[in-house]
């Protein structure tokens, strides 16, 4: 059977929140009965936009990470509440603002922080897939329907075709750690949770400091080679994709002409170098 999947961007997200207020705009004052009471005018944001900026001036990198409800095939909701909160053959998560009223329990369940409450109205809330109107006809939800990067895209499809297409893209969960089984596959996840080594070379000449391209900079961890590059016209480089858990890792810089340099870098965050100077030989 065909279920609904979301795929998500990291690369793509710029920002601009046309998600989140697409949905703000379909729900807001609006209840759609077995679906959902009115979101809030204030204080809901079914869809949430992270950021994280990494590195240091001159060298830094900014990424943003749309979050909402993950419709978990091993949700911790439905664990919570099965009597108010089901999940449909199409993979779709919907909590019953009849039965799941008065159930702000039903909140803490989420490990992903997407199910919010609502004060007035007295039941959780989260982001629906919009279900309401796919049920009617709609290719996409609207959230969809408005990202003006592709960051967002839904698919309907086998479980089959969807580990295919996550082989192929190289998609992951948002926090694998939990085993939710999410139907929220996000794509270059890691400019948002990796981390970069970077730096410049240079060396000076006759009182002259300028920068040395085509140099080769080598990353090694545990003894090992893990990547190898050269520097570009302007003498940067940088290692990405690295996991920030305090790894130790030795870099070793090489040039035609000049001495090599060895320097160790201790891997908690993302780390900008700075100017590594080569003596010339």
């Amino acid at each position: 059977m065909k279920k609904w999947n979301l795929i998500v961007d990291v690369a793509n997200c710029t920002n601009c929140n046309l998600c989140t207020l697409a949905v703000q705009d379909e729900h807001e004052g609006n209840a759609f009965a077995g679906y959902a009471e009115a979101m809030p005018k204030h204080g809901h944001r079914w869809i949430e936009i992270e950021r994280r900026e990494r590195g240091t001036p001159p060298v830094t990198d900014v990424a943003y990470l749309p979050t909402m409800c993950q419709h978990c095939d091993n949700a911790p909701c439905i664990a919570a509440a099965p009597d108010a909160i089901t999940k449909r053959d199409d993979g779709i998560v919907l909590i019953d603002p009849v039965k799941a009223k008065g159930r702000k329990d039903i909140v803490d369940a989420c490990p992903y922080g997407a199910i919010w409450w609502n004060e007035e109205k007295q039941v959780p809330q989260h982001w629906f897939f919009d279900a309401h109107l796919l049920d009617t006809g709609w290719q996409e939800p609207r959230c969809v329907t408005v990202c003006a990067t592709n960051a967002l895209k839904a698919v309907k499809v086998e479980d089959t075709e969807m580990q295919q297409l996550i082989e192929e893209q190289e998609l992951e969960p948002l926090r694998p750690d939990l085993e939710t089984q999410p139907r929220v596959h996000y794509k270059n996840l890691w400019r948002y949770t990796k981390a970069f080594i970077a730096g410049s070379v240079s060396s000076e000449r006759d009182g002259i400091v300028d920068c040395v391209p085509g140099a080769t900079v080598t990353l090694r961890g545990d003894g090992e080679t893990i990547a190898e590059q050269q520097t570009d016209r302007f003498g940067d480089f940088k290692f990405d994709r690295l996991d920030p858990d305090g790894s130790a890792y030795e870099m070793t810089v090489t040039a035609e002409g000049h001495t090599s340099a060895t320097l160790n870098v201790s891997l908690d965050e993302t780390t900008n170098v700075g100017e590594i100077r080569l003596t010339p030989a």
